[in-house]
């Protein structure tokens, strides 16, 4: 077999994909493509995925660095890279450095509002700003994970032990969140390094706090610089190239759906682990047991900010409809963060449920694009129950009316994203059952805005991981900097005589 290199496509073009299919190439990428450019062809979907190679070489040059500063991490002591936490941290809360972060910031917001995107986590607000300090500091004060003892077996004569290391070199690309760089560098803790990828409306920000806090916190603790390194380029191939990159320990990806679906099939088809965190939007029903009070407070209290664990999908028995519905749509208002504004998405069927005056009503919803007048209460079919619904201020939700628990249990597994779903039930029974039969990685009885690393285990979390695809294997469903490790085995022998 011999084998040559891509230098042009035409349009039209076949490409196989899948073992039996074709893709084409369109006029645009045909134009686009030049020698020395890289052609990624997404087996999964057949997407054709353009890399430059100026692209390309950046992402290999940030790998590289990032895989030297990781043989280097293994000599560093446990109490330099809780100082480099120290010093991130310092530098963060230090006025003066924070002042060109924040400037940064406020051209990155605006920019990104001219272009009608949301911005609703891309402001690195004080609050935002204290949450990143507190999380370094966590992670200074956190437990060295490096060689801890998972288990000693005694033997005759020896014996042997299973002890955590550091796995590697991590990639990770996120969407427009600034305090992602606290939660990421927690990798460092378990003696890893890593590689970013910001989305390109947090680009600015993230060179700033690279250039004035996180470099200079490497430099001062003597860690290598090279053990967190941002791939400066707002291209979405740059995520296509550091996935692809096979030096990777582990990829890590949290955005939107689809964007993180295809970076973990381009990890995966070459051969790199991948942890996605793309999909939220939380389940909550209410079972025929149902308190109103707490049915009420846990809706209120699961809207008031759009992020993965808000509640997406309520589930009502119908024999407790007409008492829960209103005190749902209560709820949506009290919790609303704009001026009790809020829209509802009804399975259609079930607008009955619903006030007259409510179904004829308009509301001003605040979209990323702009504020606009819509209907207050849609229907939409069954089959896109799972749809997620991304908003700014105005709180979206998809209600069902269900027959019993078990209908209820039975749509969340097959639509729902399968991560977060409470149930409000006083019924202990309804409760076991629950959390036996639903497939979601985080369970309550409550709100579910509780489901966070930081906020539920004081812990900065990278992401948080569904069920949409399987079921975790030996790990929880917070993925956190110490949680980034292999095991190593080790056996110490003190008969010489020993001999299998």
């Amino acid at each position: 077999m011999t084998s040559e290199r891509l230098t042009s496509l035409t349009p039209g073009m076949p490409i196989p994909f899948g073992g039996d299919r074709l893709a084409r190439v369109s006029p645009e990428l045909a134009v686009k493509f030049l020698a020395g450019d890289r052609l990624i062809v997404v087996q999964e979907t057949g997407d054709l995925l353009h890399v430059p190679a100026g692209v390309q070489s950046l992402a290999e040059a940030a790998v590289g660095r990032a895989a030297e500063a990781f043989a280097a991490l293994g000599s560093a002591s446990d109490d330099e890279i809780s100082a480099f936490f120290e010093a991130f941290a310092g530098r963060l809360a230090d006025d003066d450095v924070w002042a060109p972060i924040a400037a940064a910031n406020a051209e990155d917001v605006e920019a990104a509002q001219a272009r009608g995107r949301t911005t609703t986590r891309l402001v690195a607000s004080g609050k935002m700003r204290a949450g990143m300090i507190a999380g370094l500091r966590s992670w200074r004060d956190a437990e060295a994970s490096r060689g801890r003892l998972v288990e000693r077996i005694e033997h005759d004569g020896w014996s042997v032990e299973q002890l955590t290391a550091p796995l590697g070199v991590v990639g990770f690309v996120f969407e427009g969140r600034p305090n992602v760089f606290a939660d990421a560098a927690g990798v460092l803790r378990g003696g890893n390094t890593v590689v970013f990828r910001i989305g390109s409306d947090a680009l600015g920000t993230a060179r700033a706090i690279v250039r004035h806090a996180l470099e200079p916190a490497l430099a001062a603790a003597g860690l290598p610089s090279g053990a967190c390194v941002l791939i400066e380029s707002a291209e979405h191939a740059a995520g296509w190239a550091l996935f692809s990159d096979q030096r990777l320990a582990l990829a890590v990806a949290r955005g939107s759906g689809h964007a993180v679906a295809q970076l973990g099939a381009v990890a995966r088809q070459a051969g790199v682990p991948v942890s996605l965190h793309g999909t939220g939007g939380a389940w909550l029903i209410a079972d025929e047991s149902a308190d109103t009070a707490r049915f009420r407070a846990a809706v209120e209290h699961s809207v008031d900010r759009k992020v993965c664990n808000t509640l997406n999908v309520c589930c009502i028995v119908r024999a407790r409809a007409a008492e829960l519905v209103p005190l749902l749509l209560e709820a949506l208002a009290d919790g609303s963060p704009s001026e009790r504004s809020w829209k509802l998405h009804v399975v259609a069927g079930d607008e009955h449920h619903l006030p007259t005056e409510v179904l004829r009503s308009k509301v001003v919803v605040h979209r990323a694009e702009g504020s606009r007048l819509e209907d207050q209460v849609e229907t939409l079919p069954l089959a896109e129950l799972g749809r997620e619904w991304e908003w700014e201020r105005t709180p979206e939700v998809s209600l069902k009316i269900v027959n019993d628990l078990s209908e209820a249990i039975a749509l969340s597994n097959r639509y729902s994203p399968r991560l977060a779903a409470s149930l409000i039930a006083e019924d202990p029974a309804a409760q076991a059952r629950f959390e036996a039969e639903i497939e979601a990685a985080f369970v309550g009885d409550g709100m579910t805005r509780w489901v966070d690393g930081q906020y539920a285990l004081g812990r900065p979390e990278l992401g948080l991981s569904n069920w949409e695809h399987g079921r975790l294997l030996a790990r929880g469903g917070v993925l956190a900097g110490d949680s980034v490790f292999t095991v190593r085995t080790r056996m110490r022998q003190w008969d010489v005589t020993l001999r299998r």
